[in-house]
Order: C-alpha cells, then sequence, then structure tokens
C-alpha cells in the first residue's frame, strides 16, 4: 500500500497535535530541527543496538516531522525555505537511520545500497518537476501523479523498520539484517517502478 496516497486520511490521526503545538507559537522551522535532531540519535542508538530507545527517538523524530507543516500553516509561516529544510531534514534522518541499521545489522554493502536507493526513491520527484514540470501546488504542496506511483515509500519503510526493530528486540528470527534487506529491495523495485512511469510517459519526447 502506498501510504503517502492516503496522507488526507492519515491527516485525521496527527493534525490535532499540530494545531495544539501551534498555539504554543513555536516556529515550525524549530520542529523540523527537532525531528532532525531526534532521527540522528535514533541512528545513534541503532548503531549502538539500543534497540528500544532507537525506536523511541525515531518515532519521536516521525511525529514532530509530521506535524511542522501544519503548524507553519496554523501560524501563517509557511515559507520556501522551510519547504526546502524539511526535506533536507527528511533526507538526513533517513540516510543515518538506515545507514547505522545497515552497518550495525548487516554489512557495509547493504548501508550503502539502502541509502541509495532510498535518496534516489525520493531524488526522483523534484528532478522530476525541474526538468517535466508538475500539475499544481495547493497550499505550499504539489501535487502531482507521480505521488502515486511506486509503492514503498518513505512511510513503509519507517513502519518496515520499527517492525522488524521490535522482531530484533523479542529475538525473533526475523530481525533487522532481514529487514533493511527488505527495505533495499522494496524501495529498489518502487523506485523502478517510477523510473519506468516517467520512460512510458516521457521517454519519447524530445527538447
Amino acid at each position: 500500500m502506498n501510504l503517502t496516497s492516503k496522507r488526507e486520511n492519515l491527516k485525521k490521526l496527527y493534525v490535532p497535535l499540530g494545531v495544539a503545538i501551534a498555539r504554543r507559537g513555536i516556529h515550525p522551522n524549530l520542529i523540523t530541527l527537532i525531528s532532525l535532531f531526534l532521527g540522528t540519535v535514533a541512528a545513534y542508538f541503532f548503531y549502538q543496538e539500543k534497540i528500544l530507545t532507537a525506536v523511541g527517538f525515531f518515532v519521536l523524530s516521525g511525529l514532530f516531522d509530521l506535524v511542522d507543516g501544519i503548524v507553519a500553516r496554523e501560524t501563517d509561516r509557511t515559507t520556501k525555505f522551510g519547504a526546502v529544510f524539511d526535506w533536507i531534514a527528511d533526507k538526513w534522518v533517513d540516510g543515518f537511520v538506515l545507514g547505522a541499521v545497515g552497518f550495525a545489522y548487516a554489512s557495509p554493502f547493504v548501508a550503502v545500497t539502502v541509502v541509495t536507493v532510498s535518496m534516489l526513491h525520493s531524488f526522483i520527484k523534484p528532478v522530476t518537476y525541474a526538468e517535466i514540470g508538475f500539475a499544481r501546488r495547493v497550499k505550499g504542496k504539489i501535487e502531482d501523479p507521480l505521488e502515486g506511483v511506486g509503492f514503498f515509500g518513505r512511510p513503509e519503510t519507517h513502519i518496515t523498520l520499527i517492525f522488524f526493530a521490535l522482531m530484533e528486540r523479542a529475538s525473533f528470527p526475523l530481525g533487522l539484517d532481514f529487514g533493511i534487506k527488505l527495505i533495499a529491495l522494496l524501495t529498489l523495485i518502487s523506485l523502478l517502478m517510477r523510473v519506468i512511469y516517467l520512460y512510458r510517459h516521457y521517454g519519447r519526447e524530445y527538447d
């Protein structure tokens, strides 16, 4: 399931928290920075194999990441810099966490692979917007058909990682070694789906 395509339905779960934080007057960029910091701490604890602590910081990081945009809109502080900073923070956290898990529980090759395919899976969108364009922007958020292409994005990655981290902590046979490899494989397949989609729609267009 592509959870990103279900964004509007999922918002009902965390919008109230964002509204509550907005009433405190906290700047949205500070919330993004907190998310980045918590994610980096989570990566450190994953590398140290402190699983429950790592998962706790990782969940908190994701929660702050979900609400920074809501706070920006609620406080009329949406900026182009904020959108870019949020994207950078997301990729920072993903790179450090996935890399740390890959190195600690699998191998350097798996770590490099999972970080590379994860970055490309996200990076393909801004490149597409720059080279091809996009449909429209609504409240600072780009809406584009590519959003629904692929099936394994950031939300799925995080849920899968947390699931296998808990399996690792419970000493199940399939732990983070299997989980990080599965994430790399599914992300690669999803990335290829996006590349094929772009080729089918734009591969025969000439400048």
